[in-house]
């Protein structure tokens, strides 16, 4: 089958579009293409959105990937022409990731890692779509002894009864799935490996290390490390994974890639940084480890950069003093919600 004639921009649909890496890369795409951004609000969120609800290029769909998405019957999409032009590129970061609501998303996980994938790969299918998967770290299990950067080559070691093996074993099997549509039905896929992501419009209260960092530093409360003093991980600024994900989709990379920092830093070292930036009071203080507070593999990223010529370039610093700046806001704001 011929590709489709693109009218002026490519129609780009970006699952998960209202969550904290997705509306960043929508933000991206919006301006140059024209994006269908598909959220169902369990862990998105429209403020997220707000500010690309008006621009003409972008139209925000509020629906389930679980549910069978028919693109060309609905009238907000109309002059996106789909039934002429197509979809050109799918990008899916549609997963409900949140640490503080997992468990009563363990069926959430499972559903939209099979069924809510292969609706989207069907679509991708039907119009010869690119398909970008956002994959996680997780798939090559906990940190080992050896502590060595793991390539993609690694199978990984995971507990598929483990009490986060919805999330977990459900982001292999989604890769398996990607893999096998690119085998059997040819579609032009890849996968991105996601390592610890961090930046503006993470979640408040979420159960992750950086925002519980920031809020409790700027309540001058106990910054928490679940684990000692030797708990490190890598941590990779959102501009530098949407770089990645822009470049990816470029290129002819085939196969699974690695998108992190390869540095590992010192929980303990980031906490005191995140105090000097809020000009703290808090102390900080270790407690045991928690489900999903635990020591991750670091990645070997030589694959991205010699087939994508990427690697992160924000600095820690840089990148907490953004981080800072936009969560002191949005806490600011949810307490004026709260109290009115």
């Amino acid at each position: 089958m011929p590709k489709r004639a693109i009218f002026d921009k490519k129609n780009i649909l970006v699952a998960g579009g209202a969550g904290f890496i997705g509306s960043h890369l929508c933000d991206r795409l919006v301006q140059e293409n024209k994006v269908i951004c598909v959220d169902n609000f369990i862990t998105g969120s429209v403020n997220n959105i707000n500010h690309l609800l008006k621009n003409e290029n972008f139209v925000f769909l509020r629906t389930d990937i679980n549910s069978l998405l028919d693109l060309e019957s609905l009238p907000d999409l109309q002059r996106f022409k789909i039934q002429f032009q197509g979809v050109q590129e799918i990008y899916n970061l549609a997963c409900p990731t949140s640490p503080a609501k997992f468990n009563e998303n363990k069926i959430n996980n499972l559903l939209v890692n099979s069924i809510g994938l292969k609706n989207l790969l069907e679509i991708a299918k039907k119009y010869q779509s690119t398909f970008v998967h956002f994959s996680s770290s997780v798939v090559y299990g906990p940190r080992r002894d050896n502590n060595e950067l793991v390539k993609e080559e690694d199978f990984g070691i995971v507990n598929p009864l483990s009490e986060r093996a919805s999330y977990d074993e459900g982001k292999r099997f989604a890769e398996t799935m990607v893999s096998t549509y690119q085998q059997v039905e040819k579609i032009d896929t890849r996968i991105m490996r996601l390592f610890r992501t961090y930046g503006p419009r993470m979640a408040l209260n979420d159960q992750q290390m950086i925002p519980d960092f920031i809020t409790s530093a700027l309540d001058n409360k106990d910054l928490i490390i679940y684990g000692d003093q030797n708990f490190t991980s890598s941590f990779c600024y959102i501009d530098d994974v949407v770089d990645a994900a822009i470049k990816l989709v470029a290129s002819d990379t085939k196969e699974p890639v690695n998108i992190g920092s390869d540095q590992e830093e010192k929980l303990t070292t980031l906490a005191e940084k995140i105090i000097k930036l809020t000009e703290s009071q808090s102390k900080i203080i270790y407690k045991d480890p928690i489900l999903f507070m635990t020591p991750l593999m670091v990645p070997d990223i030589s694959r991205a950069e010699s087939e994508l010529s990427w690697m992160p370039i924000t600095t820690l610093d840089k990148g907490l003093e953004k981080t800072v700046e936009n969560l002191r806001a949005s806490k600011g704001l949810v307490g004026v919600e709260k109290a009115v």
